[in-house]
């Protein structure tokens, strides 16, 4: 798979030359198929610079639809098993794309809404104003469980709480839009590189390969540099890849302490609590307490613990005694210490450590 390059082509064909199983996050921005009828005028007559270029004409939606299955068996091909995709698209084409996708095999995992701060207004009056766009994002398939979510880091940046499926950024607009020499957009359609960061940051690593099918004016690729991701761009109009080139060779890399995802507790080494129980970190006949005292438990040597005459692991005795179907028992049971309560998951920190620290 040829690195931080722009093909220059068809990106069927293109996509086609690749090697299998070899991008690690797909972004694709296709062709809507807006089906324009004509020149749009504001209420002062002026005429609106809306998308009507030939590469977004389809002579029927079976064509379209000939050409999305295409693209996106092609991308799928090229996707490592646990890889995602992210499809953007507006009302005129990304019903017809999601079913598509759920026929080729793929498997939605969210669709995601880009609300648009600053949307164009819908000057004839007849509809409501257009003021978002929809992504899906899926797996290869529903066996590609270990995709990369970065999901404490969002929530980190997100003030503590989980990042919702609606996104609200404006469009593009002010200096990260392209021009050419007379002040024209270069591209139509030219997304926010905000759009791209988050998507980017929630589904990748730093050294991962993302894969662009319609590279435009290069946002996929000015992002994934920026944020020391490897890209591959597929781009028919030579005029679109040279100014996307040129944009990219502009950018510098973040620094690796501004990028790097947290250690997350699903990537940390596992720990069994009887293994806390062996070291030494607590003693088996040491009772246990849920964080109001409801509850008391007791360690057994076995790195069991019993409640009354019920036996079982933490997790699972504290969902009995919740009367709930799962818990986490690292973060319910406390011990006391110096007349404190502290939780035993402090236990199975310190146990990461010494781990850490052996290797």
């Amino acid at each position: 798979m040829p690195k931080n390059q722009i093909l220059i082509g068809d990106c069927i064909s293109e996509l086609r030359q690749l090697p299998a199983g070899s991008a690690d996050l797909v972004f694709a921005d296709p062709p809507y198929n807006l089906q324009l009828e004509g020149a749009l005028s504001r209420p002062d007559q002026s005429v609106v610079d809306a998308v009507d270029d030939d590469w977004d004409k389809f002579a029927s939606f079976a064509e379209y639809d000939r050409f999305t299955r295409e693209w996106l068996t092609e991308a799928r091909r090229l996707m490592k098993p646990d890889a995602t995709i992210f499809v953007i698209g507006s009302y005129h084409n990304i019903f017809r794309v999601g079913a598509i996708m759920q026929d080729l095999g793929f498997w939605i995992l969210n669709d995601i809404v880009w609300r648009k701060a600053n949307p164009m207004p819908n000057f004839r009056g007849r509809r409501f104003t257009n003021a978002h766009e929809t992504m899906i994002w899926a797996s290869r398939s529903a066996q590609g469980k270990a995709y990369t979510f970065n999901y404490d880091a969002l929530k980190a940046g997100n003030e503590d709480c989980q990042v919702r499926s609606d996104w609200y950024m404006p469009i593009c607009t002010g200096g990260e839009r392209l021009k050419d020499d007379q002040g024209r957009k270069t591209h139509p359609t030219q997304k926010p590189e905000a759009l791209l960061s988050k998507i980017i940051m929630s589904a990748s690593k730093p050294g991962d390969l993302v894969l662009d099918p319609f590279f435009g004016s290069g946002t996929t690729g000015a992002v994934a540099k920026k944020l020391s991701r490897d890209f591959i761009g597929i781009e028919r109009d030579k005029t679109y890849a040279k100014a996307a080139l040129a944009r990219i060779k502009a950018v510098e890399p973040l620094p690796a302490d501004a990028i790097s995802a947290p250690l997350t507790k699903r990537s940390e080494p596992r720990v069994a609590f009887s293994s806390v129980i062996e070291a030494g970190l607590l003693n088996a006949g040491a009772e246990l307490v849920d964080e109001k005292r409801r509850y008391r438990a007791t360690v057994r040597v076995d790195g069991s613990i019993s409640l009354g005459a019920i036996v079982g692991s933490i997790h699972k005795m504290g969902a009995l005694a919740q009367g709930l179907p799962a818990c986490n028992g690292w973060t319910f049971w406390h011990f006391e210490r110096g007349g404190k309560l502290v939780c035993i998951d402090d236990l199975r920190t310190i146990m990461r450590a010494q781990m850490k620290d052996s290797d």
